[in-house]
Order: C-alpha cells, then structure tokens, then sequence
C-alpha cells in the first residue's frame, strides 16, 4: 500500500464517493485507513467521560477499505492510479499514471549486517 498518513486522498466507492480528506492513520496489517471526514459515526458517552464531561454523542471517524480510496495527482487535481519507476539516479519514486507526476520518493530499507 503507498498512501501515508497525511496524504490527500478521494473516495471512489461507498457511501462517501467524491469526498476528499487527508488520511489521519494507517493500518498496513489489514489493509485499512482512517480518512479526515469520511464514515463519521456517533459515540454516545455517559456524563464524565474524559473527552466530554457533559457527556453526549461524539462523531469518531471509522476505518475504510484501502481499495475504496485513490491518491490525487498534484497536476490534474484528480483521483489517480499511481506506479513506483527508478528515476537516472537509481531512486525509487512514486508517481501518478495520469499524468506521470512524481508524488514522492520512496526510501528502500537499509539491510542490517547481522
């Protein structure tokens, strides 16, 4: 999976489709996000809690499907399908297929001599 936390992303599937928002968290394990705005749910928390003394409904954000959401490309502002291509200088980058945008470098993990 290439989005990170703090990407912009847009979803393309479900109930939120055509709603863009930054990705608040990452779980790469099983495949899912958490994206700013998107599948907002009501916590219903009794008098006293810590993050509402009054108590009341709190809107949380819920985890999503990686495959329900697509990275912007910088060029176009649209939705986009994105590619990894070693540049001349032997860097790994992350690019939009839209438009063949770089959207960022990818760092390769350094081998331990163990």
């Amino acid at each position: 999976m290439h989005i990170r936390k703090g990407d912009i992303v847009e979803v393309v599937t479900g109930d939120d489709s055509g709603v863009r928002g930054a990705v608040l968290s990452v779980d790469r394990k099983n495949g899912r996000l958490v994206v700013e705005g998107v599948n907002k749910v009501y916590k219903h928390v009794r008098r006293g809690h810590p993050k509402s003394p009054q108590g009341g409904r709190l809107h949380k954000e819920l985890m999503i499907d990686a495959s329900n959401v697509m990275l912007l490309c910088p060029e176009t502002n649209k939705p986009t399908r994105v590619g990894v291509r070693v540049t001349a200088e032997g860097k790994r980058e992350l690019y939009a297929k839209r438009s063949g945008a770089k959207l960022r470098e990818i760092s390769v993990k350094k081998k331990s001599k163990a």
